[in-house]
């Protein structure tokens, strides 16, 4: 017998903190046996935000595409006064909050934004997204934006799959997204854009970490997306998606997959100028990592599918790369020519980077592992994602590291 307890409390009854933990009990009475079920939870006052229902109990929904041809998914639009999210207290989000076209969904440094399931944030068309987190120096990363499911239960902290997605829709345009926590959830980040370049659908990442997506953590269609010292680790397919070409331009980033939830057939990285299986197609006219690490538990962690019918223009740089063809599968494909310079210059095939504990989310590189000293100089970013500068040495293995990390001694850890 399964016994479920749902409780709604006004937090300013018992307290004027913002969490606390409240305790009841389940009294069960059977003559002179009586036996009592301790209940325990973790109270927290939150904005929460959710579709509305009208008189006739019919749930507010969210159009995507037209009248005629659209669907329709459980969501709302963001009233004016709600497009800051402050850290004052954590958002409780049900259903998609969506981001009215030409207005911008600002959140503030060390926001905590908690999704229930098959809930995200959705972005209309000239919508913009701002995360605005910055650099932490405490492990609780009280400076960092965190989206996460709403299950607090420590059960729940590492299970894929809680929520649904932040959708950057076509046409959308000028996202940033800075030292931002994305996990847990289906896919991390979705970008859509069917627009030429002058159109700005654009997003930035800096300096943070999509993990733990059972889909995948990074999707762009189309799209024109840039990254740096961020991360994108362990997806039940795909870690990072660029698909139907676009523009993309990562540098010092960690592209990792050592998912363990289900059996994987996808590569860490794939990068196509079509959608697999359909008469879709479209140029590539860039996709340059520079000063990356695309690793991961299988022999081959990249795909680059090139329909022959597009352009696809892709380079990689100073970067360590997990592609052990044991089977001499891919010989004589042009794609995969890892002496060519033009595609490959300065990289390095298939040493560990001998990341501090992946299973943990900890991507931290030895000094010893495959990354170290691997990077350009001239090219890659100042400080790391954690603030640490950066090697500026010339010397060959003395240089600055590949990857979102700079490199310590992780022997003693």
């Amino acid at each position: 017998m399964f016994v479920f307890v749902e409780t709604t409390v006004d937090i300013m009854d018992f307290t004027g903190d913002t969490e606390f933990l409240y305790e009841d009990t389940i009294e069960f009475d059977s003559g002179a046996n009586l036996q009592k079920v301790a209940l325990v939870t973790l109270i927290k006052d939150a904005v929460f935000l959710f579709p509305e229902r009208d008189a006739e109990g019919i749930e507010e929904t969210i159009l995507l595409g037209t009248e005629e041809d659209g669907v329709r998914i459980s969501g709302f639009f963001l009233d004016d006064n709600e497009l800051i999210f402050t850290n004052e207290k954590p958002y409780v989000i049900y259903g998609f909050a969506g981001v009215p076209p030409n207005k911008t969904l600002a959140i503030n440094p060390g926001a905590r934004i908690h999704f229930h399931s098959q809930s995200g944030i959705i972005v209309a068309r000239d919508g913009t997204l701002k995360v605005n987190g910055a650099l932490s120096t405490t492990e609780e990363l009280e400076n960092e934006v965190i989206f996460e499911g709403d299950r607090l239960e420590p059960l729940y902290d590492d299970v894929a799959g809680q929520w649904a997605a932040i959708w950057l829709t076509a046409g959308s345009i000028n996202h940033e997204i800075n030292y931002a926590t994305i996990k847990n959830a289906s896919v991390g980040i979705i970008m859509d854009s069917f627009n030429n370049a002058s159109n700005g659908a654009t997003l930035k990442i800096n300096n943070s970490k999509v993990f733990n997506s059972s889909n995948t953590a990074l999707l762009g269609t189309t799209a024109s997306i840039e990254a740096t010292n961020s991360i994108f680790h362990n997806s039940g397919q795909s870690a990072v998606v660029a698909r139907l070409g676009g523009d993309y331009n990562f540098n010092n980033c960690t592209i990792s997959n050592y998912w363990n939830g289900s059996f994987r057939q996808d590569p860490t990285l794939l990068i196509s100028n079509a959608i697999p299986n359909t008469e879709f197609t479209a140029d590539l006219t860039a996709a340059n990592f520079t000063n990356c690490i695309i690793y991961g538990d299988r022999n081959l962690e990249l795909a680059l599918l090139d329909d022959g019918t597009s352009t696809f223009n892709f380079k990689f740089e100073n970067s360590l790369l997990r592609f052990n063809d044991s089977s001499n599968s891919f010989d004589g494909i042009p794609a995969y020519d890892f002496s060519n310079i033009s595609l490959y210059n300065q990289c390095i095939l298939n040493v560990d980077p001998l990341f501090e504990e992946v299973a943990a989310f900890k991507l931290r590189i030895d000094n010893t592992g495959g990354a170290n000293g691997i990077g350009d100089p001239a090219s890659v970013t100042a400080t790391d994602i954690s603030g640490t500068t950066r090697s500026t040495s010339t010397v060959s293995g003395e240089g600055p590291d590949a990857g979102a990390f700079e490199s310590s001694d992780l022997s003693g850890t």
